[in-house]
């Protein structure tokens, strides 16, 4: 039995691209994700394009103006993962809009608890695979790192890597190029910092598995709302 045998792990491609197989991004993620099926891991892939969810901040946008939402029959694979590792594509710098509307929906279930009364996300990992060809991989992944740190993901060390060109038009990850090769697949900054996230989430995910999550003593909403403050007084 692999070390990481019952691990589930979900990618979620927040690609522009409506059919999945047209994403650079996906490409990437495959490398990613390759490694975690090799080692045990169950993996998942959500292509969010794929399905109508609208902005917002709702569990259910349906009750705030929205013919349709998808969100809550999505929710449950993102509620079962143990890591979460998001893609998305550059554009101006900043991540697509399809991920944004993505963190808007996660921040919308941040008022579940888990047995322990802390936020349903403790417990679990993230991280971010990043492509495209103008700058901004850092500044994405310090966004995204920060929304999921907030709303309870546990985030482990080098938890980003991406790809990009050359500034300006050009191709993008997995392109075929003149000379017949593939642009970015032979790339050993991107090779070494997509192998390090993978195994990284991996091996945190199974640390807080094995031991049944974080511990509730001092962030456990139910004791704080019943009146327990762990401690907390003011001062002068």
């Amino acid at each position: 039995m692999n070390a990481f045998t019952g691990l589930n792990a979900l990618y979620v491609n927040t690609s522009l691209q409506k059919k999945p197989e047209y994403s650079h991004t996906r490409l990437l993620m495959n490398a990613s994700s390759s490694i975690m099926k090799k080692n045990g891991v169950n993996v998942e892939y959500l292509h969010l394009a794929d399905h109508q969810v609208p902005p917002g901040v709702y569990p259910d946008m349906t009750k705030h103006g929205w013919e349709t939402d998808e969100w809550l029959t999505l929710w449950e694979k993102v509620e079962t993962a143990d890591i979460l590792i998001i893609g998305t594509p550059l554009w101006l710098g900043e991540e697509s809009s399809i991920c944004r509307i993505l963190i808007e929906r996660l921040y919308a279930m941040s008022g579940e608890l888990n047995e322990k009364g802390q936020s349903i996300y403790y417990g679990k990992v993230g991280g971010c695979i990043i492509t495209g060809n103008e700058d901004g991989i850092k500044h994405t992944a310090m966004t995204l790192g920060f929304a999921l740190n907030h709303l309870g993901y546990t985030i482990p060390p080098q938890a980003d890597c991406g790809w990009i060109g050359e500034a300006g038009p050009g191709p993008s990850y997995g392109d075929v190029l003149q000379d017949g090769t593939r642009a970015g697949f032979d790339n050993d900054f991107t090779q070494r910092n997509t192998t390090i996230m993978t195994w990284n989430c991996m091996h945190l995910a199974r640390m807080l598995k094995d031991q049944g999550g974080i511990s509730n003593q001092g962030n456990d909403r139910i004791a704080w709302k019943a009146g327990e403050r762990f401690g907390y007084e003011n001062s002068e």
